[in-house]
């Protein structure tokens, strides 16, 4: 339990850092949607929903754009999404591995167990994780 609570502490404050960012990324693919859904004709409902399925990178093809101009944005909305996505998915990790080693820290039991299992060194946060 504990290595949960350290870890909702530590995500909830990287994402705090990252939210300027993020925010940032979201508003290019809501607005580059809006100008798709200008482009085609589509209601600022539908065009919201396309740049969020877009970005996401589910693509139900429900609504797709016919323009070559759209088409162009939808990768770029894409992209972002990719972009997106990464940050926040790197932040997890990063935030897991960080609590992790904080949490063998405290339970050195727990470090001897786990250490046949494991491939790489989780001994120090500071430096990138080394080959044992």
């Amino acid at each position: 339990m504990s290595f949960t609570v350290s870890f909702m502490q530590l995500l909830t404050q990287a994402v705090l850092l990252l939210l300027p960012l993020l925010c940032f990324l979201c508003l290019a693919f809501i607005i580059l949607g809006q100008l798709v859904g200008r482009f085609e004709g589509w209601s600022r409902a539908d065009a919201l929903y396309w740049s969020f399925i877009t970005a996401t990178t589910v693509g139900y093809g429900d609504i797709s754009p016919q323009k070559n101009s759209s088409r162009f944005l939808a990768v770029v909305i894409a992209i972002v999404g990719f972009m997106f996505t990464g940050i926040f998915v790197a932040a997890t990790v990063h935030t897991a591995t960080v609590a992790l080693g904080q949490h063998l820290q405290q339970n050195p039991a727990l470090e001897k167990k786990a250490q046949p299992l494991k491939p790489y060194s989780l001994h120090t946060i500071d430096r990138p994780l080394q080959m044992v």
